[in-house]
């Protein structure tokens, strides 16, 4: 039976569109969807367990794959088979991830899985900007428990005009690379990186985003209605108590305003809030705490955040006594590890982060393979987040998913204050030593200073800030706080870290959990972050103000040479012979690429100390020495011959060449060693190819004065002994007979 087909196109502009088909594929699933754009196709599907979990949480998976079938492509690696995933895919899973959670029910607590594949790839076509819009889309067809269809678009900016889900050739060209994701009434998301872009521009890019967005949550509801939309599941509702709610918020409250205002450190502030949370549990008995434990502990857990927000609204401090605008203590330090090339401190308040930088060459480029993108990146940025930094035991699986995005986060802060022409292939880790509070914003700060240390030439120093925000929609109040701690974060309606110069903004992240959140309050909260952001670049600069000229002496000296492809088989030499005793004898690592514009190979040497250096730039001095013809040059006697010696351009060793008894001196020579010995050092002229030898001509005479009295020797006659006819004077022909090869002559 053919299957009946719902379909929904979204015009995109610029002839571009993207369409929402269901019907066709995966109708086991609760909700299926194909969305396609140009050749571009995600399947994605969602299915959610029946049975709620046992547990408090939404136990939520998004999942992206990109399949390498989908660009004609074989997946690396011995077994052929997609495996892990990538870290692209993982920054696509959190996007979506972001903006979904949000809208289930608190209380739903069902096992859900979105599953969004790329089953074919269109190199015009990023795939990441339609995955939320696949994913929304395929829940609006299933009986989840979801609040509204919501959706995910790119925005780029070229010459000052926006564009929705550029290309990535496009985005090469723009200032601007931004992922929003919203419903119709919020914008919810916020990720990407700018080229020092004003906080006003950061906002219009967001609204036109969000015009877009609005089309396509439009098309999802249209789809939805003509595949006819299912009835919402039932589901068991979390056990509620409006009595007990009430009588733990008046035993809490005061006491945690009390403790809220002292503005104490962490751990003595959460004990003094577990000490409330214990009082309050020991006025109910055994039986109680076995039946409404768990409700005690979650209506004291409102009471907590209601008291705290309260305190901030209406006197305008916070849990460690600052005010809303005031930054926590900093202090930094550079080059603490001795043995790194770079290394630095950023500690802010109960946050820290130590920094290193590595530089290598382009073999040490981080490799990127992914079916939707093949390319390699020279700067790049690990974070670690070790459970010690909080105080924590835990078990370590490997990157987390949250590793990858807060390092991706710090990579794209600093990437664009990198200089294009920096030779070096660069490394930056940060390692989390202490977390309260946003520790990316800190590994930003440390990765600026390591950077500059390091001796890497960044164009500008780049520091960043978490910030928070808490509003009240009745009374209309809203507080913005600089430099969140890591309790604000979870109780405030809007976390967002941003990263720039003095100039701009260059990354945010942002997470918006209230509604109808206005551009008025994020305009503001965006310029009382650039104000934050200021007062820390200025702790980065007086700590170390401006990169160090030279990298350090135990780190490597990168030297690029471009030189004509015809020499790269000489420098490398038959099986890699002599660019592997050229490594060995000076030290250094030697890479060559090939630079298919210029048709040029581009070496690059790196190199501790400028002693191995220098031997390999000589090296390939003398590889690419071509000698002018009339130009006198300075060589050395390497070698002594009967019929002359073998010299050595002294400015380009290595490069040899015969010089003739006869062009020795103008008197007759008849020894060598009569003129010159092994190691004399003198002139000589260069004459090019000697037609008569076909070789290369030199010669010391020609630079010396005749002697007095010189004589030339009269040329030789070649026909000297032969008669008009060809004959010798002994009467025999010398002329050839050309009816006949001279090679079967010889046979005969």
């Amino acid at each position: 039976m053919i299957p009946q087909v719902f379909k929904e196109v979204i015009d995109l502009g610029d002839g571009r569109e993207i369409s929402i088909e269901t019907g066709k594929l995966a109708k086991q699933a609760h909700g299926s969807v194909v969305v396609q754009s140009g050749k571009c196709m995600l399947l994605c599907t969602v299915v959610s367990n029946y049975k709620q979990a046992d547990v408090d949480f939404l136990p939520l998976t998004v999942d992206y794959r990109e399949k390498f079938a989908a660009a004609g492509r074989y997946p690396g690696g011995f077994f052929k088979r997609e495996a892990r995933p990538s870290d692209g895919e993982v920054l696509t899973m959190r996007l979506v991830d972001r903006v979904l959670r949000p809208l289930f029910p608190k209380d739903y607590h069902s096992e859900t899985q979105v599953m969004i594949q790329l089953m074919s790839h269109d190199d015009d076509v990023m795939p990441d900007a339609m995955a939320g819009l696949a994913a929304s889309a395929a829940i609006q067809l299933s009986d989840f428990p979801f609040e509204c269809p919501i959706s995910e678009a790119r925005v780029g900016r070229i010459n000052g005009e926006f564009i929705i889900n550029p290309t990535r050739s496009q985005l090469l060209e723009s200032d601007i690379d931004m992922m929003i994701g919203a419903s119709a009434d919020s914008v919810m998301m916020v990720e990407g990186e700018m080229d020092e872009i004003s906080e006003e521009e950061m906002t219009e890019a967001i609204k036109f985003a969000h015009e877009a967005i609005k089309v396509q949550c439009a098309a999802q509801v249209k789809l939805a209605e003509a595949f006819g939309k299912k009835e919402v599941r039932e589901y068991e509702p979390e056990r509620e108590d409006e009595e007990l709610a009430k009588k733990i918020h008046d035993m809490a409250y005061d006491k945690v305003y009390a403790v809220a205002k002292a503005g104490s450190a962490k751990h003595e502030r959460s004990a003094a809030f577990s000490e409330i949370k214990e009082d309050i549990k020991a006025t109910f008995s055994e039986e109680e705490l076995e039946d409404i434990g768990g409700l005690i502990s979650k209506y004291y857990s409102k009471a907590e955040k209601a008291a705290v927000r309260d305190l901030t609204l209406n006197e305008g401090l916070r849990l460690d006594g600052r005010k809303t605008d005031e930054i926590r203590p900093i202090w930094c330090e550079v080059d603490y590890l001795p043995s790194t090339h770079g290394s630095s401190i950023f500690t802010r308040g109960e946050t820290q982060a130590l920094a290193t930088v590595t530089l290598g060459t382009s073999r040490e480029a981080n490799q990127i393979d992914m079916p939707s993108f093949e390319g390699e990146e020279r700067f790049y940025l690990h974070y670690n987040f070790p459970p010690f930094s909080t105080g924590e035991a835990r078990p370590i699986r490997g990157t987390s998913r949250r590793e990858v995005g807060h390092g991706n986060l710090a990579q794209r802060a600093l990437k664009g204050m990198v200089p294009e022409d920096c030779p070096y292939t660069v490394r930056v880790v940060s390692e989390v030593l202490e977390s309260n509070g946003s520790s990316s914003m800190a590994t930003v700060c440390s990765g600026t200073m390591a950077l500059m240390d390091a001796g890497v030439q960044l164009k500008k120093p780049v520091s960043g800030i978490a910030m928070g925000l808490i509003s009240d929609a009745e009374s209309g109040k809203y507080a913005v706080l600089s430099d969140i701690l890591g309790d604000e974060d979870h109780l405030g309606d809007m976390d967002f870290k941003v990263t720039g110069t003095a100039d701009g903004i260059t990354a945010c992240q942002m997470d918006i959990k209230v509604k109808g959140l206005s551009y008025e309050i994020l305009v503001n909260a965006l310029k009382q972050a650039r104000d934050g952001r200021l007062h820390i670049l200025e702790k980065l600069t007086d700590t170390i103000a401006e990169p160090n000229v030279e990298v350090k002496e135990h780190a490597p000296t990168m030297v690029t040479r471009r030189i004509p492809n015809e020499f790269i088989g000489a420098l490398i030499g038959p099986g890699g012979k002599v660019i592997q005793e050229l490594q060995k004898e000076t030290d250094t690592t030697i890479v060559i690429n090939e630079d298919p514009v210029t048709e040029e190979g581009i070496v690059e040497v790196l190199g501790v100390g400028k002693k191995g250096i220098n031997a390999v730039m000589a090296k390939i001095d003398s590889l690419l020495f071509k000698p002018e013809v009339g130009s006198i040059y300075e060589v050395k006697v390497i070698k002594m011959l009967d019929f002359g010696a073998v010299v050595e351009y002294t400015e380009a060793p290595g490069n040899e060449v015969l010089l003739h008894v006869s062009e020795l001196a103008w008197e007759r020579t008849e020894n060598v060693s009569d003129v010159v010995n092994m190691g004399d050092v003198f002139d000589v002229k260069y004459f090019g190819i000697d037609k008569r030898t076909r070789k290369e001509k030199v010669s010391r005479k020609a630079i010396l004065p005749k002697p007095e009295g010189y004589v030339e020797r009269p040329p030789r006659d070649n026909n000297r002994g032969r008669d008009n006819r060809g004959r010798d004077n002994r009467g025999r022909d010398n002329r050839r007979d050309d009816r006949r090869p001279r090679e079967d002559k010889k046979e005969e």
